[in-house]
C-alpha cells in the first residue's frame, strides 16, 4: 500500500492539505483520476484521518504554552479513565499523552497568559483526586514545530 506514489502523496498533503487534486497529481507524477483514487483509498483506510487548518496561536489569543508532566497517585484503570475524562473536558489541554517513565501523562496546555494557566493549574489539575504530582515545563520558543 505504501509505494513511492502514496508516500509522496502523504508528504505533500501533510504540508499542503488544501492542494488541488490536479496540482497534487502533477507533483506526484500521476493522472488526476489515479491520484484521486489513491487519496480516496488512503482516506477510506484511515491512513489520512482528516484535514485541518493550522492556526496562529498568537492571533487566537494564546500567549502561554506549557507541557505538564502529571503523576497519578493511583495506577488503576478506573483512576486513569477518570483522569482522562476530566482532561478531555478541559479546553486548555490541546494534547494528552499516556507515557512511560516517571510520570503517567504528558499534557500540552495553551492559555491566554500565565494568570490563566495558574487558574487551570489550581482549579482543574489541583482538584483532580487522581493527581499526585504536577511538573510544568514552560515553552519559551519553538524553533521547530511540525505539529499543527
Amino acid at each position: 500500500m505504501f509505494d513511492r506514489y502514496n508516500e509522496r502523496i502523504l508528504r505533500i498533503l501533510s504540508e499542503e492539505g488544501r492542494i488541488s487534486n490536479a496540482e497534487l497529481a502533477e507533483r506526484v507524477g500521476l493522472s488526476p483520476s489515479a491520484c484521486l483514487r489513491r487519496v480516496q483509498e488512503l482516506e477510506r483506510s484511515e491512513v489520512i484521518k482528516g484535514y485541518r487548518a493550522v492556526l496562529n496561536p498568537t492571533a487566537m489569543g494564546v500567549g502561554f504554552t506549557a507541557y505538564i508532566a502529571v503523576g497519578l497517585s493511583d495506577h488503576t484503570k478506573n483512576s486513569q479513565e477518570a483522569f482522562q475524562e476530566a482532561i478531555v473536558r478541559s479546553e486548555e489541554v490541546i494534547e494528552c499523552h499516556n507515557i512511560t517513565g516517571s510520570f503517567e501523562y504528558l499534557l500540552r496546555v495553551e492559555t491566554e497568559d500565565l494568570a490563566a494557566y495558574k487558574v487551570f493549574h489550581t482549579d482543574v489539575l489541583g482538584t483532580l483526586p487522581q493527581v499526585n504530582s504536577i511538573t510544568t515545563y514552560v515553552v519559551m520558543d519553538s524553533p521547530k514545530n511540525a505539529r499543527p
